[in-house]
């Protein structure tokens, strides 16, 4: 077979298995879309957008299951690492860009790759999601291990570089979670933990930054948040680890602290003073009546869990 014809025979394939996707049918009855005024339009977008939580909920034991398994791996010092192509690969690094700043995590904790490398955050960079070596290139350049967690997000289920990224990294014996919007999609079965949000059609054929952003986004949010819920990040609803890197960040560990104690303003600011600006520290010496130095004693014995901190404070 030519060149020419093989590439025309891939051609064709790719082109049955897309219509076989759910998140790439044609919904002929929104056909004259581009007719409609434009309040119609936001309307029918927002009665699409309203269906997503719904579909996230028929899957929230397997999310609660991949979250334990995460969070074990991460308890014992592993990372986790998003890994995806175009609008998953990005929602991938976004959320793990948030994480240092909320959770005052190292920034290798939580990480994401995404086909073509930094510079398909902000443009395409054309035939890298094609790539399964490419994932495990990139994943090599990390050294994932068996303590890692790595997250292959795809709309679609079967991205070469997503599918590819969870099975490199099951080989090295990472635990491995797909995201997908498909089901029985190669990318849950690759997996670990497969979780697939079924969202349907898109309200424009084949755009799944749209509902399956949506989706992937919201799963993304629970991973991660819940996670650091189990590792000890917070008190209650309250980020006890915020790290007071600019003034709003500064303001709001003050009022972390108000929230959990009571304390007035000048107990807040002197056990602040007392444990070099820390957050959970502050709220430790003042619960806990403990000085700085014992507070972080206490949390670090304790590794890092606020409550079993003050616990084992001296009464």
């Amino acid at each position: 077979m030519t060149p020419t014809a093989d590439a025309s025979s891939n051609y064709r394939a790719l082109k049955e298995e897309l219509e076989t996707l759910t998140t790439e049918a044609f919904r002929p009855e929104l056909a004259e879309i581009d007719q409609l005024p434009t309040l119609d339009i936001a309307r029918l977008m927002n009665a699409e957008d309203s269906t997503v939580p719904a579909a996230v909920a028929e899957r929230l034991p397997e999310i609660a299951a991949a979250i334990d398994a995460l969070a074990a791996r991460m308890a014992r010092g592993g990372r986790l690492v998003y890994a995806g192509a175009g609008t998953p690969g990005r929602l991938g690094v976004l959320d793990a860009s948030e994480c240092p700043p909320t959770f005052n995590t190292d920034p290798a904790q939580v990480t994401g790759v995404i086909a073509g490398g930094p510079e398909a955050m902000v443009t395409s960079v054309e035939g890298a999601e094609d790539s399964r070596e490419l994932a495990a290139t990139d994943l090599d350049a990390l050294g994932v291990t068996t303590l890692d967690t790595v997250v292959g997000i795809s709309a679609s289920g079967r991205t070469p570089y997503a599918v590819g990224a969870v099975e490199h990294a099951r080989a090295l014996g990472a635990l491995t979670i797909g995201l997908s919007c498909n089901a029985h999609s190669p990318l849950a079965a690759a997996a670990d933990h497969g979780i697939e949000i079924v969202v349907g059609p898109e309200l424009l054929t084949g755009s799944t930054r749209l509902k399956a952003g949506t989706a992937q986004k919201l799963v993304l949010n629970m991973l991660s948040t819940i996670t650091m819920i189990r590792l000890g990040k917070t008190y209650g609803n309250l980020m006890v680890d915020v790290r007071a890197s600019n003034d709003k960040l500064r303001a709001r560990s003050r009022r972390i602290v108000a929230l959990a104690t009571g304390a007035s303003e000048e107990e807040i600011e002197a056990a602040l003073a007392a444990t070099g600006g820390e957050t959970k520290d502050a709220i430790l010496v003042l619960l806990g009546s403990v000085d700085g130095p014992t507070a972080t004693r206490l949390l670090a014995e304790n590794d890092g869990h606020l409550r079993a901190a003050l616990a084992a404070a001296p009464h």
